[in-house]
């Protein structure tokens, strides 16, 4: 005969748990949350259980390692909830206790298929999976109550999603043993900068302070009033402008996304001045050099407006990336989600710690300045960056000089 305990040991040490849901709270349980799941996780290269706990529209998650995880699980079908369903590789065992306090337990042929979700955390590393339930994706219109995603939210899921994975790319140049700054610049409706926080604090375990900033006055309200609801103790927002913001001297990795035109390099420049460690950028309305650009062997290409336009955004994300890895970033533009969604859809992500050899960098800078010469260009970031970005200007200059002679 089937016992609980067997159940569990074996699910637990073999490595076997897909999912675990429990429901039905038992008469004079003084729990607030009317479910609890837990699904397996890979945390920092080790297995743990995620235990999500939901009451109302708020959220609790707990990541604990398997011989804990086992224990609560116990607990959970022995002292709080009526009805457990735990799905394994090998069965879905589904749990019923009446009110008499009687065990029932039968075992199904299982239902779901380790394999693919296993590989999808260790891909992606992340929960913010349609079926379950995630309160600010709920509040934000995204899911429904059942976890679903609406048909008109599904592009956004999806990008919400592409975002997570770009972070989780990041999460090993992160410092650990403190508290990180991380600042959003135009956060707007702050569905990213929810999925951050999300992913950083609740999911990986970092102590994480972010700070979402943006001109509006009623968004920044609202999205503070969610934050507050979710329990996000770590995640502030204020009314603030990019270029004008001092509110912290030290910062860990700064983020931007479809800041207009020279917003994104004011962001820019923030985030090398403070060092920053990483940098995620998503570009939009490039005019600037829209405005500059001038070539007679680009006159076919640059006559029309549409491709002149499409060519300015290009030229400024080529230059924005040069100046990064000049400044010492190891810089990537990638895709951030399809074309047939957005035609802004690129990326820039910098990592600080691009060690160049005095030569290279020479030849980066020197390769940047023909480009820019070429175009008629005087990029805001060049500008804007000055006293800190001259002195490799000039130095790069002089060993040309003496290579020549």
């Amino acid at each position: 005969m089937l016992s609980l305990e067997t159940i569990i040991d074996e699910v637990i040490k073999k490595s076997t748990l897909i999912q675990g849901t429990f429901s039905q709270l038992r008469t004079g349980s003084s729990s607030t949350y009317s479910k609890v799941t837990v699904k397996p996780l890979e945390l920092k290269g080790e297995l743990h259980y995620q235990f999500s706990s939901f009451g109302g529209n708020k959220v609790l998650h707990d990541n604990l390692l398997p011989a804990a995880a086992a224990s609560r699980i116990l607990l959970l079908l022995s002292d709080t909830y009526r009805q457990g369903l735990i799905q394994a590789a090998t069965a879905d065992y589904q749990v019923l206790i009446n009110k008499k306090g009687k065990l029932g337990i039968l075992a199904k042929p299982p239902t779901k298929k380790p394999a693919a979700v296993l590989s999808h955390n260790r891909k992606k590393n992340y929960l913010l999976e349609e079926g379950t339930p995630v309160p600010f994706l709920v509040e934000l219109g995204i899911m429904n109550a059942d976890g679903k995603v609406l048909a008109p939210k599904y592009d956004k899921f999806r990008q919400i999603n592409r975002f997570v994975e770009l972070i989780a790319d990041i999460v090993p140049h992160l410092p650990t043993g403190r508290t990180l700054n991380i600042v959003d610049f135009g956060c707007g409706k702050s569905y990213l900068t929810f999925a951050l926080y999300h992913y950083l604090k609740e999911l990986q375990g970092f102590d994480i302070r972010v700070i979402g900033l943006d001109l509006k006055e009623d968004v920044i309200r609202h999205c503070s009033e969610l934050a507050e609801r979710f329990g996000y103790d770590g995640l502030q927002f204020l009314v603030g402008d990019i270029a004008d913001y001092n509110g912290l001297a030290q910062v860990d990795m700064v983020v931007t996304l479809h800041a207009c035109d020279t917003a994104t390099d004011a962001a820019l420049e923030k985030a090398i001045r403070w060092q920053a460690g990483v940098i995620l950028s998503v570009p939009c309305c490039q005019h600037e050099l829209f405005q500059q650009v001038k070539s007679d062997v680009l006159a076919p290409l640059l006559q029309h407006g549409i491709l002149k336009e499409r060519f300015s955004a290009l030229a400024t994300d080529a230059i924005r990336a040069q100046l990064l890895d000049i400044m010492g970033y190891r810089t990537q533009l990638l895709e951030f989600i399809d074309m047939e969604h957005t035609p802004k859809n690129i990326l820039i992500r910098a990592v600080k710690g691009n060690s160049l050899k005095a030569e290279e960098q020479a030849a980066m800078v020197r390769s940047y300045l023909d480009f820019r010469s070429f175009l008629h260009a005087a990029p805001y970031l060049e500008r804007a960056l000055g006293a800190e970005l001259q002195p490799l200007l000039d130095t790069a200059g002089k060993l040309e000089t003496i290579v020549e002679a």
